[in-house]
């Protein structure tokens, strides 16, 4: 029976009958295999040389990412009455500023400004993630008829010049926390506040917000909670709600409006802060072209037409002015999705509601661009604040276009001097001016050449010489509009210099830092590779070969491990162009299927080998077992072609049509059955695998009643829950699905190794009796492995059919075929091993499933940029915000096929039979360990540690490139997150593998006491 149970499907090894003569040369190869031991790497050493250069692996990282990607450097403090000062010029009453009264620090404010506010109050409306062409349209054509129908009232104040719409560009990255920050300060941050969107802190750095609580002004805060973890305590009234759950996308918004009537009656605020978040949940969960956009837009109109209304009356009866300014903190790509640098996803909105009507031209107003950070310092001109001191934007012109000219001139004297302040620190020994009293004494500047200093200090010399000009002769009553004109100009000039220069900055990079962190990759490396190369050499003399002309043939064909690490030579090679970071996708989709045709003709070669006959006669021939290998990898090279047109992903090429955007577009009645096929095959195949075990038909029924149970409820919420996001009822189910496949795999882990059955050594004495009693006892006592290689089998089973239904769970409906292609793809390569008719080397045959799981994650609609992550699937079956759970989440979406490739070499290992193992007279626990854990292991923390040091590389070469924040940055934090996916998918790998065998030894000397009994 057992002989039986080892030959059944995916259970094939190469002990099914031996012979006597097989015997003996198996003994000989153990002997000389263990006089080799004593000078071999042992199970102990390879151990902490691995965890060593892990951990080195670890801290060079760190190190790495902590220089590259500082926090960017701010000035401390806040900006007070200096900021009205020229530089330098400081007043020493400056500095008591701190124990004046709010409304003494107001009335100083105005005194050192010389201009009234132009406004008594401001609303800022925030509604996330609206593109700026949904509004004013894109390149010079106007919006579509629908955003016309769905905001008539927009479009007509932008149409009456009652307002004024401009599309401000956004840095990346294209998130909530840090273009909220931008927009308040004016600073850029940094390239990680990626990142910390998901935990914000507060702001510390000078902004609008401490400007107008510092003078006393009373904030009110409705929407996204975000703003209250950055101002803590600043707002008078707030109701907060979570920006992360993006299946609401109805009571966000509803929290919002529902005060807003109460707080436009009342008289108690300067400030309201609307920050709606629905349409950006209604993207993420549907896409642009979502059916429920239509109505969020008009929802949105109808917020506008409220709020100008009740300003309107509101100035009518002379009760002040109120300044409406309508942003948005990003855009959005067709998906729906953020975070990455095209123009989709940079495209945000600004929208002036309230400024002096004035009949500007419609099509060129709203198709003006400015940048997302010129909203700080116009809106601390506006009121008459101090500008933030970190900001690098400039002012938006139009706003100030109801201002005298030495008003508007004085606003671009206050943005110049707060841009100096902050070259001068940039720029160590900038000095554009030898006195406070005379900055420029020259009018007749005509041209500024030279390095960024002298430029800069040029641009704003002839700026200020211009401006006293037309002061001089405004008092001689000798002035021209020509003069005028020409200042402004001047003053644009280097606040557009300025401001570019001071975006474009390269933050500092402690040379220390990197240099550590890159040696100490570059050594785990050396590390990685030199245990691979030693195991290589110890593995590899042990292969047998019962024909030795297969042998011969065989062992002098290298071309298949050639080309393994010619696919990391390739990718390493491609990792210093920006277009082929941005479509990755297409090298690993060609290299992976390159590889598998090379195992296919090996396939062949062996074959005709093995066989002695020509191809022609051996296709006529009877040779099952290598057919179904040949089966096995054509069917490895056609699921490969549909996932590789499955999404065309990538940023060039993302609208060319694919398969999963034809789903899409065909509806629910062409997914839901797909889906439905895609989980009966994975349940099939997961009950099926069970088979083998006829000798534990109790134990397999039990097994599979808990692979059935799992499945039935994965089924139920495809069929009820997944086509309505807004359902709650949907999130009970779900959890409970999370509880049932937690607890399985972790009982299939504890519980297997002590339960399954140990296979009886007298099954071989049938086919022993031949050899001496001493070998024969030895022999059946290393049968007892064979219970550690049934335990893991199963437990492998176990974790792809439960990591296969979760994604069934977790990913976009149309991505259930891309998890069934990939398990074939993975089972299939499996087979090919274990027939071991082409005899590759172990570390090859684990580099191919490392390649399936990594061309799987492009197959799966994963690109290199941000904004192709799955944020909606996050929050399934989650019932309140939770950044801990929602991050586990989506990293489980983000990296499905790369973890299921790594926890497929638990199932690997049991399929695979290594010389000297379970043949040496001596049980060697260590020894069997390292034998057969290793390479699933060391394969891929070898490959990935590769690929990390060679793009770490490429990244700091190309620190000053363009792109360097926009695509290279983007692919890094890829790098480190798989990386950290290999980490955890290598210890579970190895953990499993090792409690198993203590597991398994431990029954082995407890039968072997009972045997003596």
């Amino acid at each position: 029976m057992r002989i039986k149970h080892l030959n059944i499907h995916l259970r094939i090894t190469q002990t099914n009958v031996f012979t006597a003569a097989d015997l003996f040369s198996v003994k000989k190869t153990a002997t000389v295999s263990r006089q080799r031991m004593s000078s071999s790497l042992t199970c102990t050493k390879l151990t902490l040389c691995t965890v060593s250069a892990v951990l080195v692996q670890i801290i060079g990282l760190s190190l790495f990412v902590l220089g590259f990607f500082p926090v960017k450097p701010a000035l401390p403090g806040f900006s007070g009455p200096e900021s009205f000062r020229p530089p330098g010029c400081d007043s020493v009453e400056d500095q008591n500023v701190s124990n004046l009264r709010p409304d003494q620090l107001k009335s100083l404010y105005q005194e050192l400004y010389e201009i009234p506010p132009s406004f008594d109050r401001l609303i800022l409306m925030v509604i996330d993630g609206l593109p700026a062409e949904f509004v004013l349209g894109r390149d010079g054509r106007p919006p579509s008829m629908l955003i016309e129908e769905v905001m008539p009232y927009t479009q007509s104040l932008l149409a009456s010049g009652m307002a004024v719409g401009y599309h401000a560009k956004a840095a990346p990255p294209t998130v909530t926390m840090p273009r909220l920050k931008a927009m308040v300060s004016g600073a850029i941050g940094g390239f990680l506040d990626v990142a910390f969107n998901f935990n914000t802190q507060a702001l510390l750095d000078d902004n609008l917000i401490r400007q107008f609580f510092n003078i006393g002004w009373e904030m009110v805060m409705l929407g996204d909670e975000t703003w209250l973890k950055l101002f803590p305590g600043l707002f008078k009234r707030h109701d907060g709600v979570s920006s992360f759950y993006v299946k609401d996308t109805v009571q966000v918004d509803y929290n919002v409006s529902r005060h807003l009537g109460d707080e436009l009656n009342r008289t108690d605020w300067n400030l309201l802060i609307l920050h709606y978040l629905g349409l950006d949940h209604v993207g993420h969960i549907g896409g642009r072209s979502s059916v429920f956009m239509g109505s969020k837009l008009k929802e949105m109109d109808e917020v506008i037409k409220m709020i100008h209304l009740s300003t309107k009356r509101r100035q009518d009866n002379d009760q002040g002015r109120t300044l409406l300014m309508v942003v948005s903190d990003h855009g959005m790509t067709e998906n729906g999705n953020h975070g990455g640098s095209s123009y989709e996803e940079t495209d945000s909105l600004v929208l002036l509601v309230g400024l002096k009507p004035k009949s500007y031209d419609y099509p060129l107003v709203t198709h003006s661009t400015i940048h997302q950070v010129d909203i700080a310092p116009t809106l601390a001109l506006l009121f008459g604040v101090p500008i933030p001191k970190n900001n690098v934007g400039k002012l938006i012109s139009e706003a100030f276009d109801s201002l005298t000219d030495d008003q508007l001139l004085r606003k671009l004297e206050l943005n110049s001097w707060q841009l100096l302040r902050l070259l001068q620190v940039q720029i160590h020994g900038l000095t554009c001016a030898n006195s406070c009293d005379v900055l420029s004494n020259d009018p007749g500047i005509t041209e500024c050449n030279g390095g960024d200093q002298e430029m800069l200090c040029c641009l704003f010399a002839k700026a200020v010489a211009l401006h006293k000009s037309w002061k001089s002769k405004r008092v001689s009553r000798s002035i021209s509009g020509d003069e005028h004109h020409k200042t402004l100009l001047a003053y644009d000039d280097f606040l557009g210099a300025a401001s570019k220069w001071l975006s474009g900055r390269a933050t500092y990079k402690p040379a220390g830092l990197l240099t550590s962190g890159v040696a100490a990759m570059v050594f785990s490396c050396f590390v990685f590779v030199g245990l691979l190369f030693r195991l290589d050499q110890e593995v590899h003399p042990c292969k047998i070969y019962l024909l030795s002309d297969v042998r011969d043939i065989v062992h002098n064909w290298h071309f298949d491990e050639t080309y393994v690490l010619a696919i990391i030579f390739i990718l390493v090679l491609s990792m210093g162009s920006s277009s082929m970071v941005e479509e990755e996708q297409y090298i690993w989709h060609f290299l992976t299927s390159t590889f598998y045709l090379v195992l296919l003709r090996k396939t062949f070669q062996s074959l005709v080998a093995r066989t002695g006959q020509s191809f022609t006669t051996l296709i006529k021939g009877q040779n099952r077992s290598s057919y179904i290998q040949v089966f096995s990898i054509i069917l490895i090279l056609t699921t490969g072609r549909i996932m590789r047109g499955w999404h065309q992903g990538g940023v060039n090429w993302a609208h060319l049509p694919d398969i999963s955007k034809w789903l899409g577009q065909a509806g629910r009645c062409y997914v839901k059955p797909l889906q439905l096929v895609s989980w009966v095959l994975i349940m099939s195949l997961g009950v099926y695998s069970l088979f083998p075990l006829q000798s534990e038909k109790y134990f397999a029924m039990i097994i599979g009643f808990t692979f059935l149970v799992s499945g039935a409820l994965v089924l139920q919420h495809i069929i009820e829950y997944q086509d309505t996001s807004f359902a709650d009822g949907s999130n009970s189910t779900v959890q409970i699905i999370y509880a049932l496949l937690g607890v399985s795999t972790l009982g299939a882990f504890f519980c297997l190794p002590w339960l399954i059955p140990v296979p009886n050594p007298k099954i071989l004495s049938v086919h022993t009796g031949s050899l001496s009693s001493n070998f024969l006892a030895d022999l059946r006592m290393k049968f007892l492995v064979l219970g550690f290689r049934d335990s893991i089998y199963v437990i492998g089973w176990a974790y792809i059919h439960h990591w296969c239904l979760l994604q069934l769970l977790l990913q976009q409906p149309t991505n259930s075929m891309p998890v069934l292609f990939l398990l074939v793809q993975i089972l299939a390569s499996m087979y090919c091993c274990s027939k071991g008719g082409i005899h590759l080397k172990q570390w090859v045959e684990v580099a191919g499933l490392y390649y399936l799981g990594l061309a799987g994650h492009f197959a799966f609609g994963n690109t290199n940029t941000l904004a192709t992550i799955d944020v909606a699937g996050a929050f399934i079956g989650i019932s309140s915000h939770s950044t801990l759970l929602s991050g586990i989440l989506m990293f489980i979406i983000t990296y499905a096929s790369p973890m299921l490739a790594l926890l497929s070499m638990v199932m690997y290992m049991s399929l695979k039979e290594t010389c000297g193992l379970v043949n040496a007279q001596e049980v060697d626990i260590g020894h069997f360990l390292k034998m057969t854990v290793s390479f699933p292991c060391l394969v891929p923390l070898g490959l990935n540690s590769i690929v990390l040091v060679a793009y770490t590389i490429v990244l700091l070469l190309m620190r000053n490139h363009l792109f360097v924040w926009s695509v290279f940055s983007p692919k890094y934090l890829y790098v480190c997150a798989t990386t950290v996916c290999i980490y955890i998918g290598v210890s579970v790998v190895c953990l499993t593998a090792i409690y198993a065998s203590l597991v398994f030894a431990f029954r082995s000397r407890y039968a072997a006491v009972l045997r003596q009994r």
